[in-house]
């Protein structure tokens, strides 16, 4: 694995007619957010909870016949993508759990990091688990709150008793429910449509995909439910942050995605003038690595009074999680992924911009690429600080020995990817474009805001 890779992305509708074809639309705009499997909890007309999951990308698990079959205006969607490669199907989401009282339906994006003591909890109460997946731990833990509690209280009571992060999904026979964790490491937002019905989702961009109107983004330890009576808040945390995770803002979210104010296009392509500003480089053209660093790169060469390139040219049909299992299986990858347009680059001096750096493998094969193509000078230019802690809140790192900026100086890495230059942009420079005095800057930092709870530096879990 080469590249970082989001776990998930959530959304819910409620009082929408055809819920189902919609959220089929939304999923699709959230599909950069995992390609593992999908899935959608609809409640039909006679209030049942009908459920469809499967592996595979949204638009091959929901043709006609699944979509014909999931008839409501009330429903909860979900793309995955696995922070380990554990699990099959029993790990899709959403998950629906059945009580005397009746159904209900969890779906969620993040990681929950005290996970392990709270099902070893629950299991020696008595609790069967089915899956690896904490939605499923989240779903326990609402259903054992439940008796004697409505929904929200129920939802409320769980989330105190969970850490790290989560936006989750509820749905009932007769209200959509949505749960912010307390740090805001994920975004959540919710929409509404101008004829009626509200929507909640992972970003911004589901909402475009469907023509549903942004109302606000939802708080830090923040419970909307949407049902009958109306829209409704519940603050369930009194001691709340602001740290939405940097990397979303960096590299998962869509660059026509809002995410609390802050546009990440106009986000990206400002960090992209900031790392001039920090590093300029003596160059003939820039070029971007497709497609999450054209945004800096445009800011970049802005900035910079240089021409922007098309350098590098993305095969759109390989998949993005192209992964091998050995180095020049992988080295070939690279080279099906990405191709350097010789005619711009021969000759030049080049100065790539890129957004991280996680193992060094891919942006190695690009300057080796970017030379064999003709170019004189090669110089990288990374729009975020150096990537060297592991991820606990949802994102797929691996161990920080597998991350290149955990072992090696910045001069080190440059050598390694045989560049003429290299160099980061600043943490400082991330707030500064963002607008935000906070920000999970913990992949760059090693500061993270919450207790480990037993995870150790390599990102695996200590056991007794």
């Amino acid at each position: 694995m080469e590249e970082i890779h989001e776990e998930c992305g959530v959304l819910g509708f409620y009082g929408v007619e055809q819920s189902s074809r919609l959220a089929y639309l939304a999923l699709q705009a959230l599909q950069h957010r995992g390609q593992q499997g999908c899935g959608m909890a609809v409640v039909d007309p006679e209030g049942q909870i009908r459920l469809h999951k499967k592996a595979g990308l949204v638009k091959d698990v929901f043709a006609e016949k699944e979509l014909a079959g999931l008839p409501g205006n009330l429903c909860i969607g979900h793309v995955r993508y696995p922070t380990t490669n554990v699990g099959g199907r029993e790990n899709l989401q959403p998950f629906v759990i059945t009580r005397k009282g009746g159904s209900f339906a969890v779906a969620h994006n993040g990681n929950i990091i005290n996970s392990h003591e709270v099902q070893s909890r629950l299991e020696k109460l008595g609790h069967l688990f089915h899956s690896t997946s904490d939605s499923e731990l989240f779903a326990h833990l609402i259903g054992r709150e439940l008796p004697g509690k409505g929904m929200a209280r129920a939802i409320a009571s769980a989330a105190n008793k969970l850490d790290g992060a989560f936006s989750a999904v509820v749905l009932t026979a007769d209200a959509l429910y949505a749960c912010r964790d307390r740090n805001g490491f994920r975004p959540l937002s919710i929409g509404r449509f101008p004829e009626g019905g509200f929507m909640v989702a992972s970003e911004t961009c589901a909402f475009e995909a469907v023509r549903a109107e942004f109302v606000r983004d939802m708080e830090p330890g923040e419970i909307v439910s949407i049902g009958p009576d109306g829209v409704k808040s519940l603050r369930y945390a009194d001691s709340c942050q602001h740290r939405m995770c940097s990397m979303e803002y960096i590299y998962f979210a869509r660059p026509d995605s809002v995410i609390e104010g802050c546009g990440v296009h106009t986000f990206r392509k400002t960090t992209g003038k900031l790392l001039f500003r920090e590093h300029p480089a003596d160059a003939d053209i820039v070029i971007s690595v497709p497609e999450s660093s054209v945004s800096a790169a445009i800011g970049y060469a802005e900035a910079s009074g240089l021409p922007l390139e098309m350098g590098l040219l993305k095969n759109m049909y390989v998949a993005r999680t192209f992964i091998q299992p050995n180095q020049s299986l992988r080295d070939i990858g690279v080279k099906m992924k990405l191709s350097p347009v010789r005619s711009i680059v021969r000759g030049k001096r080049v100065v790539v911009i890129d957004d991280s750096i996680v193992r060094g493998t891919t942006s190695r094969q690009i300057v080796r690429m970017l030379r064999d193509a003709g170019a004189t000078e090669v110089h990288v230019r990374i729009a975020s600080p150096k990537y060297a802690w592991p991820c606990y809140y949802g994102i797929d790192t691996g161990t920080r020995e597998q991350l290149i900026g955990s072992r090696l100086s910045e001069q080190e890495i440059c050598e390694y990817l045989g560049a003429d230059s290299l160099h980061y942009l600043s943490e400082q420079a991330l707030y500064q474009a963002s607008g935000r005095t906070e920000l999970c800057t913990a992949c760059f930092s090693g500061q993270y805001p919450t207790d480990l709870y037993g995870y150790d530096n390599n990102h695996q879990y200590e056991t007794d």
